[in-house]
């Protein structure tokens, strides 16, 4: 055994012992978190999972890298590039785990031919509430704790190594930006260009319903120029302004995450002396989202629109369309949130994508539509009034959403939806102590 194996095969006999005393319901404690969910604080004791941040070996030959579930993806992306590939889907942030994506949803502009990132995943390492370490795979005899994973945020156990399939890059990506003024001819030409599979990334833009931009992402070894968008310059802003752009693969990758796509106006860190007072190194996803949290925990934000007799809910969403009914859901949205830009991200689902019963999806292209804001009227609504509009248009549609933020589904709803009697059956078997809250507890009660 080579001195990385070594190292996590001792973790992970700690962190085992660790769940054998607890004695009663636990969480997870670390030290990041790509949730935007307000919930009460809770009792359950955390497993200190912080250590299990390790890229353990890149195989740029077998096209797969194994690494420990609290590995960001900006330290697997680090550990990657240097053998010329890169994790087949990237996540935005550079915060976001490994493990998190795994446990969540995880997408990037590649999954319109990778499909979402638990599709990339070749074998996962689990410690299982019971306190079993188990190695599953798709052809194992742990392949229903394999497929029953993803969407699972932690109700089952957690990840501790994960193996993933990689792809191979070039030094740089070459851009090429499309404007469009009718969704209907926007939608049809994503159709298109997704069944060509000539591209190696695309996702798109909507800045209002007459204003809609796809972007195809094309790896290159040369480049005329290269753009920098990690300080003064705003990369969503040059969607709308150029037709062609050149960035290095490491700045395309994470080239969301340095005005966190555009919520960094909401900090202020888009006016130019105060982007300058920000400096480099603070922008980015932690940084902002260390300052969201603090006003989540201040309530600033709420007691100034209250001053200015407003009242406001947080519309943080991200949800799956099929292509077909993608027009559908603009028109609903822009009539009934109206929070501008969406990200557009297009998700090529198989006859596999069936097999994850806490998220699963028909075959078929799907579109990603991530929206990010804070809604504010005159009127008062009930709680979530605008959040139950969006779950509601969702499953008229055909569609499903992440849980990573407010979700108000009835019980026998999301059930429906979120696996149900498979994730009951999982639950008996991995975790029949209830060592861990439930998907339901976790994602939908306020406790």
């Amino acid at each position: 055994m080579n001195p990385a194996d070594a190292a996590h095969a001792r973790r992970v006999e700690a962190l085992a012992s660790e769940l054998a005393r607890s004695g009663g319901a636990v969480g997870l404690g670390k030290s990041t978190s790509n949730l935007f969910r307000d919930r009460a604080p809770s009792q359950r004791r955390r497993l200190d999972v912080r250590g299990f941040s390790n890229v353990l070996h890149v195989d740029a030959a077998a096209g797969t890298v194994e690494a420990e579930g609290m590995v960001t993806y900006e330290a697997l992306v680090d550990a990657c590039l240097p053998h010329g590939v890169m994790p087949a889907v990237v996540p935005q942030l550079k915060t976001i785990t490994l493990g998190g994506a795994v446990a969540g949803v995880g997408i990037e502009a590649s999954s319109y031919r990778r499909g979402l990132v638990h599709e990339t995943v070749e074998e996962l390492e689990i410690l299982t509430g019971d306190g079993r370490v188990l190695v599953c795979t798709p052809q194992n005899e742990h392949a229903d704790l394999f497929f029953g994973f993803p969407n699972s945020y932690g109700t089952l156990g957690y990840a501790l190594r994960v193996k993933a399939r990689t792809i191979p890059v070039k030094k740089y990506v070459r851009l090429t930006h499309m404007p469009f003024t009718e969704p209907a001819v926007f939608f049809d030409s994503l159709l298109r260009l997704c069944t060509a599979q000539e591209a190696s990334f695309i996702d798109g833009v909507v800045f209002s319903p007459r204003s809609l931009v796809l972007t195809l992402g094309h790896f290159t070894d040369e480049a005329p120029y290269v753009s920098d968008y990690t300080y003064k310059r705003i990369f969503y802003r040059s969607i709308a302004e150029r037709r062609e752009d050149y960035l290095a693969t490491r700045d395309y990758i994470w080239r969301w995450d340095t005005d966190w796509f555009w919520c960094s106006k909401n900090l202020g860190a888009q006016n130019a002396l105060l982007r300058r007072l920000y400096g480099r190194s603070r922008l980015n996803s932690r940084t902002y989202t260390k300052i969201m949290r603090w006003n989540s925990r201040a309530g600033l934000t709420r007691a100034l629109d209250r001053l200015f007799g407003k009242h406001s809910e947080s519309v943080i969403q991200d949800v799956d369309i099929p292509i077909v009914r993608a027009g559908e859901f603009l028109g609903f949205f822009a009539r009934e949130i109206g929070i501008w830009p969406v990200w557009i991200c297009p998700i090529g689902a198989t006859q596999r994508s069936r097999r994850f019963p806490l998220y699963s999806m028909a075959p078929g292209l799907h579109v990603n539509f991530g929206f990010w804001d804070v809604k504010r009227t005159r009127e008062a609504h009930a709680a979530g009034h605008f959040n139950r509009l969006v779950e509601e248009s969702v499953s008229r549609l055909g569609g499903i959403k992440s849980l990573y933020s407010d979700s108000y589904f009835t019980r026998e709803a999301f059930d429906a939806r979120y696996g149900g009697a498979a994730y009951a059956a999982l639950k008996a078997k991995y975790d029949a102590r209830g060592v861990f809250p439930t998907l339901y507890e976790k994602c939908v009660l306020r406790h």
